[in-house]
Parts: C-alpha cells; structure tokens; sequence
C-alpha cells in the first residue's frame, strides 16, 4: 500500500508539471517492483489526474459543449496522432516503453524542450482560433509524449505555443486535449478489468487499492496543476529542465 500511495502521489504531480509522469511512474515502479508488474495501476493513477482536469477547468468544458463547439472537433483531430501511433506503439513494443533507461534519455530531451520552450515569446493567440493543421501538430506532440520521460503537458505546451498560443490558452488547449486520450485509455482499462475479474484472474490491486490511489493522485493533480498555470503566466515552465536534466542523467547513470 506505501508503494501505491508514492506512486500515486507521483503521478498526480508530474501529470501536470512538465516533468512526465510516465517517465517517473517507470523509473520510480522499477525501484518499487510496483509497476512492471501492474501496468493498469498506471492508467487508473491517470483516470485520478483525469478527474483534476474536469475540476479546474469544468467552466471552460461547459463552454465546449456550449458556445465552443468548434473546439470539439479540433479536440478530435488532436486526439488521431496519439490514437494512432501511440496505441500502435504500445501494441508493437510493450516492453521498451517500460525501459528506465529510455525514460531516463527522454527525459533529457524533454529537458531540452523546457530549454526551447522558455525562448519562445509570447504570442496573442487562443485556443478557440486553432486551425485544424495547428491542431494536429499539438495532437503529435502529445503523439511523441507516448515514449515514458517525454512530458505530455510540456510537449503539447510546446507544440501550441509553436502554433501561435499564448501560455494560458497552450495550457489549455494542452489539457482539454488530454481529456480523450486518458478517458479512451481508461475505458479500455476498466473493461480489461471487469472481463479479468469475472474470469477470475489476478489484477495485481483490488479494486480498493485502485481507487485509494486514483483518489490521491486526483487531489494532488488539481494542486499540482493550478501550480503549473500559475508557473505558466510566470513564464517559469523552462525552469523544470533543472529537474528533468540531471534527473535524466542520473538514471542512465545508474542504469549503466
């Protein structure tokens, strides 16, 4: 149980901050023995962050289904690089997305990304005025942030900002944008466990387990992300390459 709250708490902050929580979820699980053997922990972890989204930014996906609607479909066409690559990648090559030694070198490119993304000046645009190609772009940074140590909000911050957002509106692009690809991964999670339980086979926590730990990582998301927003209009985001750099490092250190 100790293991799962870290992990948990893990999850809940590197979802948000760009310091990628797959990349740690697989460095920290590989020290803990915790997720190389319980990959459905990691995705229910990320239903936990999915919960944070739909908290602080509740008002801004009322106005999607509302006056926005166009958005929706940008959301969509975002959505088609990860639901493509990503699952086809996770499907090809389940096990070197478990690697500590590819988390540890994609943490150094993200990083690096930090590093681009602080010289970045501000733009004026805001994510009701994407076209749809910006709108893939983002969707392939948040294709690429499959690999484990690549940061999802770091990545899509990154590839909105390249397409002419201001650091709020790439915040919240990026986030509305993660809203499917997690509810699609944890559809299919949850319907892998109820066929699991009902034919009777091991899921590695019981569902008490999973949901103490989806309930930690929800309520240290919603802090972790009002942080990073705040980080944002400060313009501080780059400042996490001082993590992620030695962090990176040190692990492919260690993994030699």
């Amino acid at each position: 149980m100790i293991d799962l709250v870290i992990l948990a708490i893990v999850q809940g902050i590197a979802e948000f901050l760009p310091i990628s929580s797959s990349g740690h979820l697989v460095i920290i699980g590989a020290m803990l023995g915790e997720l190389s053997e319980s990959p459905t922990l990691e995705i229910i972890l990320h239903a936990g962050t999915l919960g944070s989204i739909l908290v602080v930014f509740w008002r801004k996906i009322l106005r999607l289904l509302t006056e926005d609607r166009r958005v929706v479909g940008l959301l969509v066409v975002g959505t088609i690089p990860a639901a493509t690559i990503g699952v086809g990648i996770k499907l090809l090559l389940p096990e070197l997305l478990r690697s500590p030694a590819l988390a540890a070198a994609m943490l150094i490119i993200t990083g690096c990304m930090l590093i681009g993304l602080g010289r970045i000046r501000e733009h004026a645009g805001t994510y009701q005025q994407v076209s749809w190609f910006g709108a893939l772009i983002v969707g392939c940074f948040q294709a690429f942030a499959i690999l484990p140590g690549i940061s999802r909000s770091g990545s899509t911050i990154l590839g909105g900002r390249l397409m002419g957002l201001k650091s709020d509106d790439s915040v919240t692009f990026s986030f509305l944008l993660a809203i499917p690809a997690i509810l699609g991964a944890t559809v299919l999670t949850l319907k892998d466990l109820w066929e699991a339980s009902q034919a009777g086979e091991p899921i590695g926590h019981t569902p008490v387990e999973l949901l103490i730990g989806a309930t930690i990582s929800f309520l240290v998301g919603i802090v972790a992300l009002r942080w990073l927003i705040g980080w944002s209009r400060a313009d501080r985001l780059h400042w996490f390459a001082a993590w992620c750099l030695p962090a990176g490092i040190a692990t492919l250190w260690l993994c030699s």
